[in-house]
């Protein structure tokens, strides 16, 4: 297993997601407001190389953000 160990993947965390017009992105400046389809208490999805793997929620400590894993999703076959 020593082989893989410093394989690097893709870890992307998603808070949420929306769909916008191009002309609405077009028409955006420093300090636009995005709605996205999620409540902060909505869990934030974790994904590897593009593939869910876990669902988690965010946390602040001062400055920094983490996220705490709350749920494994099962592997699909």
């Amino acid at each position: 297993m020593s082989a893989f160990n410093d394989v690097e993947v893709e870890l992307s965390i998603v808070l949420g997601a929306t769909r916008l017009p191009v002309r609405e992105i077009l028409a955006m400046s420093r300090g636009a407001m995005i709605p996205l389809d999620c409540t902060q208490d909505d869990p934030s999805l974790v994904l590897v190389n593009g593939h869910a793997i876990a669902r988690g929620h965010i946390l602040v400590d001062e400055d920094r953000m983490s996220l705490e894993i709350t749920q494994v999703m099962k592997r699909r076959r």
